[in-house]
């Protein structure tokens, strides 16, 4: 038989089996789908978190209290936070910041407050997180840009910088520039607006305010402590040896070792090891869940087709009589199988494409940020490759079973 003759008769039997053939595939597309969904929104988030991370600058160092070996995005203005911390936690001070200026290659550094505060406006009131900046070292730090307006001065104490998202889409007004906000009843002028960033929850949603008015707005705030420190080096290349000598300085001055360490030295750099690390072990761990319902498509797709060669036992003798060799009669099953493997990965890619596209969505309306869903060619590829592939491997035995049939036996089944 011609390779066209197979393909037609295996459509054929599909196509008169169609609710079973249909039922088999939607097993595959489940599976494929779910895969699809997972990877592409995983793939997403690592990308969009790798560049905000880039975006902060690979020169920016972040010291937090408390000691974790496993970091993260979400710190003070985007510098980054201990995601788990240990027994061992600690202060940052005053005396921190100016053993961290003393270290050789530093450029800037800015401590930083941070709190929820309750901001009013026009009537509505809203829980925002608020960032307490040294104005100076803040401008010399970030990365965020001004859309309209200016940034902090050190003459500023009752001013504000705030982010995109808060300005114009928070409220149901947007915030103007130079009118006034209430922060914990104490009024503040808006003096500037940054650029929309797109990072989760970081500096679209954040008020930027001076070190002092912070600690009168912030509650449980104890003088001279910190949320964290951001510091700038002098260069990239030199990020390493600073984030070293920073550690040694000040465990030395807080009388810790390596083993009773209460703070945590970062840098974009190596938060995004941290991250990639820990996306790449989570899409492994979620992929093996959806990978279940794959299985059970697989087994679909073997039942089916032991139940197809049952069936089509007589067929299978008189293809046989007319001269149909084994290997074409295992052709023809196999060809079947692999196109419900097929059709069910082309199906499960365009479905994956849709509930990516609005788990996406939904993520963004809540946390903000952008399309976290990123589906590439390579993606969709092995995805229909896979598809077959199991298919191949689900069809194989009862191919086999078929070619193995007696004709004078096959012709003799009712």
């Amino acid at each position: 038989m011609k390779l066209t003759d197979i393909a037609q008769i295996s459509l054929n039997n599909l196509s008169q089996r169609g609710l079973r053939s249909w039922l088999t595939i939607l097993g595959i597309v489940i599976g494929v789908a779910a895969v699809v969904a997972i990877l592409s929104i995983g793939e997403g988030m690592q990308q969009s978190m790798t560049s905000q991370l880039g975006g902060l600058g690979a020169d920016i160092i972040t010291v937090s209290p408390g000691f974790s070996r496993a970091a993260g995005m979400g710190g003070p203005g985007g510098g980054g936070s201990v995601v788990a911390q240990s027994a061992q936690s600690g202060n940052l001070t005053d005396k921190d910041i100016q053993i961290i200026k003393s270290v050789h290659g530093v450029q800037a550094v800015n401590g930083i407050i941070s709190g929820k505060v309750n901001v009013s406006y026009l009537g509505e009131t809203l829980s925002v997180s608020v960032q307490g900046v040294d104005p100076l070292a803040w401008r010399e730090i970030t990365t965020s840009e001004l859309e309209s307006g200016r940034y902090l001065t050190s003459s500023d104490k009752y001013a504000v910088v705030v982010g995109y998202r808060l300005a114009n889409e928070a409220f149901k007004q947007p915030l103007i520039l130079n009118t006034h906000i209430s922060i914990n009843g104490k009024s503040f002028k808006i003096v500037g607006v940054l650029k929309k960033s797109g990072s989760f929850g970081g500096d679209d949603n954040s008020i930027f305010m001076p070190t002092d008015a912070a600690r009168m707005v912030i509650e449980d705030i104890d003088p001279d402590h910190y949320s964290s420190i951001q510091v700038k080096a002098s260069s990239e290349e030199i990020v390493e040896r600073v984030i070293s000598d920073i550690e040694e300085k000040l465990m030395m001055s807080r009388h810790v070792t390596e083993k009773t360490k209460d703070f945590t030295v970062t840098s974009p750099t190596s938060m995004m090891e941290r991250i990639s690390e820990a996306m790449s072990t989570l899409n492994l761990f979620l992929t093996g869940i959806a990978a279940v319902s794959l299985l059970v498509g697989a087994i679909g797709i073997a039942n089916t087709m032991f139940m197809s060669v049952m069936e089509r036992t007589r067929q299978i003798g008189i293809l046989k009589a007319l001269g149909a060799t084994n290997f074409e009669i295992m052709k023809l099953f196999l060809f079947e199988s692999v196109m419900i493997g097929f059709i069910g990965g082309l199906l499960g890619v365009f479905c994956g494409f849709i509930a990516s596209g609005i788990i996406s969505e939904v993520g963004v309306r809540i946390i903000g940020g952008e399309t976290m869903a990123v589906i590439t060619p390579q993606l969709i590829l092995l995805a229909i490759g896979f598809s077959i592939i199991i298919g191949m491997i689900s069809g194989l035995i009862p191919a086999r079973m078929a070619a193995n049939l007696q004709p004078v036996e096959a012709l003799r089944y009712e």
